[in-house]
């Protein structure tokens, strides 16, 4: 099973890939946050709580918690600042 993750932004170029895929034994948006800042220090700053503005999930801007299926393409957007 795996997933395909698309990162945008300031992500793209703090974690040096604008894509890949990662194996997925299943479950929510959570846990593949967690699973993601457990790669080092770096990638928790990244994607430190209050830092991902949104996911998308198979082209769905989604809230909170949700399923991640198998197959699924998520996309992480960072804030965007500006005025």
């Amino acid at each position: 099973m795996s997933i395909r993750i698309l990162y945008f932004g300031r992500l793209k170029d703090v974690l040096g890939r604008g894509e890949e895929t990662l194996d997925w034994a299943g479950g929510d948006s959570a846990a593949l946050l967690a699973a993601l800042r457990g790669r080092g220090e770096d990638w928790a700053e990244a994607l430190a709580a209050g830092k991902v503005f949104r996911l998308v999930v198979n082209q769905q801007v989604v809230r909170g918690e949700v399923p991640i299926p198998d197959g699924a393409e998520v996309g992480i957007l960072p804030p965007v600042t500006g005025g």
